[in-house]
């Protein structure tokens, strides 16, 4: 049996496409979408994902304000930076790529961004919206996978899902999103991770699993129930090869399997761009 592929490329690109037109009628009343964007350092695999980004937000029509303090930059120089983004109108979503430098407070910094204008949809009042059910920016990774899945018409609602990982960027938040009851959710969800001596035990009930570790091949054929949907999610390099937390092997099994390379990566970055277009719409 050779799994469908789930496409992220295709589900991107109408993504984008819809986030283009919601650019252009907000340009037609006078908003133009800005997206400011922080990269400090110089450390090539950051650099590498702020340039696509940007590169995305120029296909739909988005702006953006860049800010490259260096490594050296100061934990109040820093703050400024954001406390500035945070007054601009001309931004409406704030990106700060992630890690930084040694000596900077991640935690202080991220907390410093108005929640309204939260590309990623990871700060705490966000989170705590998912929590809740309220309305707010969802966080990118987790809304790109419900996304995908939904776009393939994979069956979620009451079925049984296993997530790997319970990260703060995808685990955590997404067994929230897949529990909630609304379309394409209402999932029953477990959550495990590679600390746990029956991992294989647990994945294999699962009618789809969403490989969120980062250790490469972590899901080999033996863990994948017939007929299941697998997401790698999870990824590491090999050099500058890009692994997936699923052996290529379990397509052989599948009923739908994220590709190595076109799968959920295309999708966060689409949801990043849905976020600061959504943005600038309720900030009128």
């Amino acid at each position: 049996m050779a799994a469908n592929v789930l496409d992220g490329e295709a589900v991107a690109a109408r993504i984008r496409a819809d986030t283009a037109d919601r650019v252009a009628r907000l340009r037609g009343e006078g908003v133009q979408v800005g997206l400011g964007t922080i990269l400090v350092g110089d450390d090539p695999s950051s650099a590498r994902y702020v340039a696509m980004k940007q590169q995305d937000c120029a296909s739909v029509g988005i702006t953006t304000i860049d800010e490259h303090p260096p490594a050296d930059v100061t934990q109040s120089e820093l703050l400024a930076i954001i406390a500035r983004y945070n007054a601009d109108p001309a931004v409406h979503g704030i990106l700060l790529q992630l890690p930084l430098p040694a000596g900077l407070d991640e935690e202080e910094a991220l907390l410093a961004i108005d929640p309204a204008k939260d590309a990623d949809g990871l700060h705490p009042v966000n989170l705590g919206r998912l929590v809740m059910a309220s309305p707010g920016p969802l966080p990118c990774t987790p809304a790109g996978i419900v996304e995908l899945l939904h776009a393939h018409d994979v069956p979620v609602e009451g079925r049984h899902v296993v997530i790997i990982g319970r990260g703060l960027t995808i685990g955590r938040p997404l067994a929230l999103l897949l529990a909630m009851k609304r379309p394409g959710c209402n999932a029953a969800v477990t959550v495990v991770h590679t600390g746990i001596p029956n991992l294989a035990e647990h994945v294999r009930r699962a009618d789809i699993v969403v490989a969120a570790a980062g250790r490469a091949g972590l899901v080999t054929v033996d863990m994948v129930k017939p007929g299941a949907a697998v997401v790698g999610a999870g990824t590491s390099f090999e050099g500058r090869k890009l692994l997936s937390d699923v052996d290529d092997a379990v397509a052989d099994v599948a009923g739908w399997i994220t590709p190595r390379i076109g799968g959920v990566g295309p999708m966060t970055r689409a949801m990043l761009l849905r976020n600061t277009a959504l943005a600038a719409e309720k900030a009128g």
